[in-house]
């Protein structure tokens, strides 16, 4: 999946900024050598003749170690392993929201092979009692309009099928894409799945503080304040000296005199930098840091906010779809019941047409609402999935149940 591939990029990105950052608590060794043959200008030394042509060198070694006496270096490492979790976060993010389409494409397929199938089976029945129908018309026991009204039921019923197959095939071609492939690669066992995947067991929700720490959102939004507020950190240094400790060690002189004690170099102490009395440019960053952690604080704030408006709307929603299926279900059973007993009583000529077409048009209309009614739990548990932050499809009941 290319979202996947994204996030994981960005992990990796912020991985190796952070091995950047970490080598600057580390002492840093140099090594430099510059080996030149040509002639010095006597007058350069202070000697009036013309010095010989001579090969020289100049080569050395330095060490040097930043002392962080202010914090600077460890408030840094501090931000970006910030950055790290969040980027971590933001992977998971990505990989829920994939997890949660793909399984959204995957119930859209099967909902609509579901429901393809209730149209079908609508059409097969109608398409029997139009035949009924036209038996009885030449046998004389019913009119002409009776054909065509039951023909046109068939036809409407018939005006169903195309957009479920277009909702199928769409769907199929979502998850080929979500997977990777392209749209006409998709798993052709899935383009025969006529049953809509439900979650049977109950749903671990848990409460608020479960809930923020398993959404990868919430997560990266507080990593991402605490980045914010390390940096304030950083900014804060800057008011303070920048010390390094540093030594060297090396030669310089004629190639024939390379070795000589007197050719042999080196140094040892500190070096200060501060930029005094100009700290305007310090307290512009620190005013900087303080307004970028004031809007991650904001963006945090709204993260929490809508993770429970989310959760709360889609525990809501997906609770009243349930009461609603299973009402629709007992409907579709009762209009089951109904359209057999009409059947038989239109058989016998016990009732008139229009009361046995009104029971088979409304058991079609009621299998069509439950399919759809199906389909859309199977919508709603993807969208839970995804608002509970994922994670909890491993939950195990203690003790060992289940």
């Amino acid at each position: 999946n290319a979202d996947l591939r994204v996030a994981a990029a960005n992990l990796q990105r912020t991985h190796a900024v952070l091995e950047e950052v970490e080598e600057k608590k580390r002492p840093e060794v140099e090594a430099s050598v510059a080996p030149v043959y040509g002639r010095l200008a006597g007058e350069s030394i202070g000697i009036p003749e013309q010095l010989p042509r001579s090969g020289l060198y100049d080569g050395d070694i330095r060490v040097s170690y930043q002392l962080d006496m202010f914090g600077r270096i460890r408030r840094a490492i501090e931000a970006v392993e910030a950055d790290v979790d969040a980027a971590q976060a933001a992977a998971d993010l990505a990989h829920v929201t994939v997890a949660a389409d793909t399984t959204r494409a995957y119930a859209d397929a099967c909902a609509a092979g579901y429901q393809l199938k209730v149209a079908q089976q609508s059409v097969d029945l109608q398409q029997k009692f139009a035949n009924l129908t036209a038996e009885r018309v030449q046998r004389g026991r019913g009119i002409a309009i009776d054909n065509s009204r039951a023909q046109a039921q068939l036809d409407g019923l018939r005006a169903n099928l195309p957009p479920l197959v277009a909702r199928q095939r769409t769907a199929l071609y979502r998850l080929a894409v979500l997977t990777g492939e392209v749209p006409s690669g998709f798993p052709q066992e899935v383009a025969q799945c006529t049953t809509p995947p439900r979650v049977v067991s109950a749903v671990p929700v848990g409460d608020g503080a479960a809930l923020l720490r398993r959404r990868p959102d919430v997560r990266q939004a507080e990593r991402q304040l605490a980045g914010a507020t390390a940096r304030i950190g950083v900014a804060t240094a800057e008011l303070y000296p920048n010390i390094t400790l540093g030594a060297s060690f090396g030669g310089v002189g004629f190639m024939n005199d390379f070795g000589n004690a007197n050719t042999w170099k080196f140094s040892l102490g500190p070096l200060i930098q501060w930029n005094l009395p100009s700290t305007s440019s310090a307290h512009s960053h620190i005013a900087q840091a303080n307004a970028a952690t004031a809007g991650a604080l904001a963006h945090f704030d709204a993260v929490v906010l809508n993770a429970l408006r989310e959760t709360e709307s889609a525990l809501t929603v997906y609770a009243r779809e349930l009461d609603r299926n299973g009402a629709l279900r007992a409907a579709r059973d009762q209009s089951a019941l109904a359209a057999r007993q009409t059947a038989k009583l239109y058989q016998f000529g016990r009732t008139d047409f229009l009361a046995a077409l009104d029971a088979d048009r409304t058991l079609a209309s009621a299998e069509s609402v439950l399919a759809a009614s199906d389909a859309q739990l199977a919508a709603d548990q993807a969208q839970l999935f995804l608002a509970l932050g994922g994670g909890w499809e491993n939950a195990r009941p203690k003790g060992g149940e289940g």
